[in-house]
């Protein structure tokens, strides 16, 4: 059960590594593609919860439902700093650095959730961190900057958050009432967003919603969605560390549809991370 569990949840990271491509051909600003992007997802479950999960959504707590708002808020967070860090820098730094969540989970599981890791699991870890930072920290140049780098980390804090959050949501919900839930709260709150900044929610070239509708299919129920599935069976710091893949398959469509060839130093963090991945997920195994 554990391989297939680990065998969908790798699924999960070929579909969220559509994303950056389908950013990269985007023309609406940030916050209104993570918008596009979450609203579609709510539309398109709405029939299947009023089918099957009336007596679910009737049944919540007020602690779940506080959770599962609370988990859509880092949600859209994650969402709108990852999608402006496309747009920021190269797809590669982009998605390797928002991956570089692992580590901030496994910091949250440390020290809010006393969850203690084996050695061999921190030296993973420390291996995916390390080579996020040589990636934000090195030098410029083939699309990368530092300012889409610190973006792209802001996201990955928040989908540790995000993660952490949705181990507990998972243990006692369904996980269609919880992605509806959680996608419904971030689509409001980036709605919010969208207002407060004056961002006119219509009016975007038809390709956005083009983009979005791939990103709902693809990115949002082939990927995050699964990886809430997973948290239900792994721990968050195993579902984060195989999403760390995640990267290795943009890269190559970022190679194949733009010709953004990575640079050295994005090629060499690049490694470290896929490095730690493998680490971590051989020392899981064994314990």
């Amino acid at each position: 059960m554990k391989r297939f569990t680990k065998l969908i949840i790798l699924l999960g990271a070929i579909g969220i590594s559509i994303s950056a491509p389908l950013t990269r051909i985007s023309t609406a600003p940030s916050l209104v593609l993570a918008l596009y992007r979450n609203a579609l997802a709510v539309l398109a479950l709405l029939p299947v919860i009023f089918a099957k999960h009336r007596d679910d959504l009737k049944a919540l707590t007020r602690r779940q439902f506080s959770l599962c708002m609370a988990s859509g808020v880092f949600l859209a967070l994650h969402f709108a700093f990852y999608l402006e860090s496309v747009y920021r820098t190269s797809i590669a730094a982009a998605t390797i650095l928002t991956n570089t969540q692992v580590f901030f989970v496994a910091l949250i599981m440390l020290v809010a959730l006393r969850e203690k890791l084996s050695k061999t699991c921190w030296l993973g870890i420390l291996l995916t961190f390390v080579g996020g930072m040589i990636i934000a920290l090195g030098s410029s140049g083939g699309g990368v900057t530092l300012e889409g780098n610190l973006i792209a980390l802001l996201s990955a804090v928040f989908m540790a958050i995000y993660a952490v959050i949705g181990r507990f949501c998972r243990k006692d919900l369904p996980n269609t009432v919880y992605v509806f839930l959680v996608y419904t709260a971030a689509s409001v709150n980036l709605t919010l967003a969208v207002l407060l900044q004056g961002i006119p929610l219509f009016g975007h070239e038809p390709i956005n919603w083009l983009t979005a509708g791939g990103m709902t299919i693809f990115c949002t129920f082939m990927g995050h969605s699964i990886f809430s599935w997973g948290l239900k069976y792994e721990t968050p710091a195993l579902v984060a560390t195989i999403q760390s893949l995640e990267p290795v398959f943009a890269t190559v469509l970022g190679i194949l549809l733009f010709r953004e060839i990575p640079s050295l130093t994005v090629v060499i963090g690049g490694c470290i991370v896929v490095g730690g991945v493998t680490l971590y997920c051989r020392s899981s195994d064994k314990s």
